[in-house]
């Protein structure tokens, strides 16, 4: 019984601060729940989630993946689909007044204007076909009575608010042309086009690089604080909410869990999922390897570049861009190393050469003390059992017309490893259940699983080869907390059982410190540190190094 009592204490209709709060809150959302319409019945997305927003303060959301995050926020702004049905219990107030009781167009006229939001991914959610400039004024005069020569003014002054540099030269450049972390701060000028009272930043920085995303981050504190905007935080990165909120909500399964204060939430959490949550961000270190490890893969003086095209279609200038510029790395066998940098640094293009994925201009390349840089695909077929890529997006590079099975079956096939199909589907079984899946999931579709299922059925297709080298390229970025843990531990294991050596390229530094022995450093083409990974991360030599290391592990710096 005591433990129900802990359980119910720990999130109460109303927030544990109220008595110091002053005035009414902004939003205050009660027993909010959302049901879908699926094929085989409804899905209770989000089940008696109460919570409250005060002027000027940032409250986050966090849980794993499905847990209701996003849809809380889409029912605050009435972007649900037509699937969903809100409990007629649900009341979400904004100063005062029920919006779920509004008109289409009076959602219409809150949204955008006193109640705004960014999405995670700013590509799907401006236009490719318009310019960053019209998409900025249309928001502008959506809720203003603005002429366009005033509504461009402004959103001039938006791009310079929000540290776009040439503001008036990006005004007439496509999505595309922008880097993610300026598409994102378009995203937030467009959001803060009529100054809301309420911003909700669904996932904002997930996607981008840890520099980037202190960058961003901060520009939100520094508008809110400047605004006296409300901030509503949803993500999964537990450094971001203790450096960036002011109250915590932790939701599972739709509900919510437990709430409190930032500080009190860390200090002393209750409930046993927020214990878990808050012991999932990455931990441990690899274990050390003895001194005289032979060499796996040894690349020297490895060089790629690509011409890019300028100009017209009858006078093209044509500019040589230099992504890998003359580096070499070495690998032992049963190491990880880990290489990191920027968006643009040349980390992927790298990898993808000492692989023979690509070409190089240069250099040498030597797997297992047999060279590779002058094999043409042909010849390098023998060796691509022994060596396997696992990449970002398991989405993608999973064949979604394919199951499990035929997945896994077909890089066998490709091979030539198998006598015949048994011994195949033996050896696919074998290596899901290697990667921590259920052996009987053969005849399911990639569409069928979450993220973190799927990123292990891309690590079962790499290991059903037995290889003795794989290239991870940013496997866990994309995932929750706690999935981002069980695939360490996934990874750690396979290479503790079967030798593997692993060169792991990422943009997390917590991920790198707790997987790798050592680290290389990339910025612009080229190596500019590196050294065993406790070295690098506890004492960086170059200013760019302690940038990355000062944005991963205290974001507000």
């Amino acid at each position: 019984m005591a433990e129900t009592i802990d359980f119910m204490a720990a999130a109460p209709v109303e927030r544990k601060d109220l008595s110091s709060r002053d005035g009414k809150p902004v939003i205050d959302a009660r027993n909010v729940a959302v049901n879908f319409k699926v094929e085989h019945g409804t899905v209770e997305a989000v089940k008696d989630v109460s919570f409250q927003l005060y002027r000027g303060e940032t409250i986050a959301i966090v849980g794993e993946s499905g847990s209701g995050k996003s849809v809380t926020a889409r029912t605050i702004m009435g972007l649900l689909s037509k699937r969903a049905t809100i409990a007629s219990l649900s009341r979400i107030e904004y100063d005062g007044k029920d919006v779920l009781k509004f008109s289409a167009r009076e959602r219409r006229g809150l949204r955008g204007n006193r109640l705004a939001m960014i999405f995670q991914e700013p590509m799907s959610s401006l236009n490719p076909v318009y310019t960053v400039g019209a998409q900025i004024v249309e928001a502008i005069r959506a809720h203003r009575k603005l002429s366009r020569r005033a509504a461009t003014e402004r959103a001039i002054e938006l791009l310079r608010h929000v540290r776009i540099p040439d503001p008036e030269l990006r005004l007439n450049q496509y999505p595309h042309q922008l880097s993610g972390g300026q598409r994102q701060r378009v995203m937030i000028a467009m959001a803060l086009a009529n100054e809301p009272d309420v911003l909700i930043a669904d996932e904002p920085t997930t996607a981008l690089d840890v520099t980037v995303q202190a960058q961003i981050l901060n520009l939100i504190r520094e508008l809110q604080r400047e605004l006296g905007m409300a901030v509503i935080l949803i993500t999964h990165d537990l450094t971001v909410v203790r450096q960036f909120s002011d109250y915590v909500y932790v939701m599972q399964h739709g509900e919510v869990k437990e709430h409190n204060t930032t500080a009190a939430l860390f200090g002393n959490p209750l409930h046993p999922y927020t214990k878990r949550l808050l012991s999932s961000e990455p931990s441990g270190a690899a274990n050390p390897l003895p001194d005289d490890v032979p060499i796996i893969l040894d690349g020297r003086n490895v060089r790629v570049s690509f011409m890019l095209k300028k100009g017209g279609l009858f006078r093209p200038q044509l500019s040589e861009l230099v992504a890998v510029d003359s580096l070499s790395l070495n690998l032992r066998k049963h190491e990880t190393l880990g290489v990191v940098g920027e968006s643009g640094s040349g980390k992927t293009t790298f990898g993808q050469a000492l692989i023979r994925l690509i070409n190089t201009d240069g250099g040498e390349v030597f797997f297992d003390g047999v060279p590779i840089h002058d094999k043409d695909r042909t010849a390098m077929r023998p060796l691509r059992s022994r060596m396997q890529i696992v990449f970002q997006d398991p989405f993608a590079s999973l064949n979604p017309r394919m199951s499990v099975g035929q997945i896994i079956e077909e890089v066998l096939v490709v091979n030539g490893i198998g006598q015949n199909r048994k011994e195949r589907l033996d050896r696919v079984v074998d290596a899901l259940v290697a990667a921590g899946m259920p052996g009987n999931i053969l005849s399911r579709f990639p569409h069928e699983f979450s993220g973190g299922q799927r990123q292990r059925i891309a690590i079962a297709r790499a290991v059903a080869l037995e290889p003795e080298f794989i290239l991870l390229d940013e496997p866990t970025s994309a995932l929750d907390l706690s999935v981002q843990a069980q695939i360490i531990d996934l990874l750690r294991r396979l290479q503790d059982e079967r030798g593997l050596s692993y060169l792991f390229i990422s943009h997390d530094l917590k991920v790198v410190r707790a997987l790798c022995h050592r680290v290389v450093v990339m910025q612009h083409g080229k190596i500019v540190e590196e050294g065993p990974v406790n070295d690098i991360l506890t004492n960086p030599k170059t200013a760019y190094t302690e940038r990355l290391v000062r944005a991963a592990f205290d974001v507000a710096a």
